[in-house]
């Protein structure tokens, strides 16, 4: 089967440090042309923007955004009038109803469209689901919690309107988290601390429900040291806990399981069955909740943040 030739927009972190790497060790695409302002892939032709992509890399069939949320949604929108497959980098717009209009887009151009939530290809994810569906929630933690100056070096955008800030991080877990719980999360309140000279905040406190049970989530982009992406599910079979971003599972009377790292690669061969049979995979339930608890949210203001 032919490879698709894919453009990748957006050369920056998270691009050289994933997506570069899964596509390189793909059977399913070939990298054939970039667009970034900044950023080149050695061997691969590179543009200033995805109009210029498109317009001089025609055989280009899919585009996958790694551009920061704020402006993709334009960037998306020129892929999928040219008629080509899109794949979103996590959060997949800066607001819900950019990403509900580029679904739209996507289905009246008969092109697909992959909002992707990279920490639910997770090694353990799926198992950790499994075995909750048929039992009892009683309680939930979420503790997300990294150093923003570690992972995000100098990225002021990341804390600008539109950027996300700790939810950048955060809706990784609650991706996770609304892939594994049986029953809907609800957002009930939420405290948001923001830096006196940024848009968005460095750490946030949420209250969900899910079903009958309580959900408690803690994000901070400041913490130093080990790094914390756990969940903990306590159940009528007694505690689940999923460690280390979602590749490391607890279950009461078994041994630890560990997986390896190989959620970009996944996120790619899922891309590719899409486009094949075109369909569509958008779930845009953690940005929803993201922009919830942004409304229900009491505003912190906290000491200036430099990087």
């Amino acid at each position: 089967m032919d490879r698709i030739k894919l453009g990748l927009a957006g050369i920056g972190k998270i691009a050289r440090d994933q997506h570069v790497p899964a596509l390189a060790a793909s059977d399913d695409f070939e990298l054939v042309a970039t667009a970034s302002r900044h950023g080149r892939v050695e061997g691969v032709t590179g543009y200033v923007s995805i109009a210029e992509m498109i317009h001089a890399c025609p055989q280009v069939e899919a585009v996958s955004l790694c551009t920061p949320p704020e402006g993709r949604f334009e960037q998306a929108m020129t892929a999928i009038r040219a008629g080509k497959h899109v794949m979103l980098e996590k959060p997949p717009a800066a607001t819900v109803s950019e990403a509900e209009a580029l679904a739209a887009a996507a289905r009246a151009s008969g092109v697909t469209l992959f909002a992707t939530w990279h920490s639910r290809e997770a090694a353990e994810v799926d198992a950790a689901r499994t075995w909750l569906a048929d039992r009892r929630i009683d309680a939930v933690r979420i503790r997300w919690m990294e150093n923003i100056r570690q992972w995000h070096p100098g990225q002021d955008w990341i804390l600008a309107a539109g950027g996300f800030g700790v939810f950048d991080p955060g809706i990784n877990a609650l991706s996770i988290a609304t892939r594994i719980l049986p029953q809907p999360l609800v957002v009930l309140h939420a405290t948001m601390d923001v830096p006196a000279n940024r848009a968005c905040p460095l750490a946030a406190a949420i209250t969900f429900r899910s079903g009958e049970a309580a959900v408690d989530a803690c994000f901070d982009f400041l913490q130093t040291g080990g790094q914390t992406w756990d969940i903990e599910v306590d159940t009528d079979a007694g505690m689940l806990r999923l460690t280390h971003g979602g590749s490391r599972l607890e279950l009461p009377g078994e041994p630890l399981v560990s997986g390896s790292n190989d959620e970009y690669p996944r996120l790619y061969r899922r891309f590719a069955e899409l486009v094949r049979s075109g369909e569509s995979d958008v779930d845009l339930r953690p940005i929803k909740l993201v922009a919830d608890a942004f409304l229900v949210a009491e505003r912190r203001v906290t000491e200036p943040f430099e990087f």
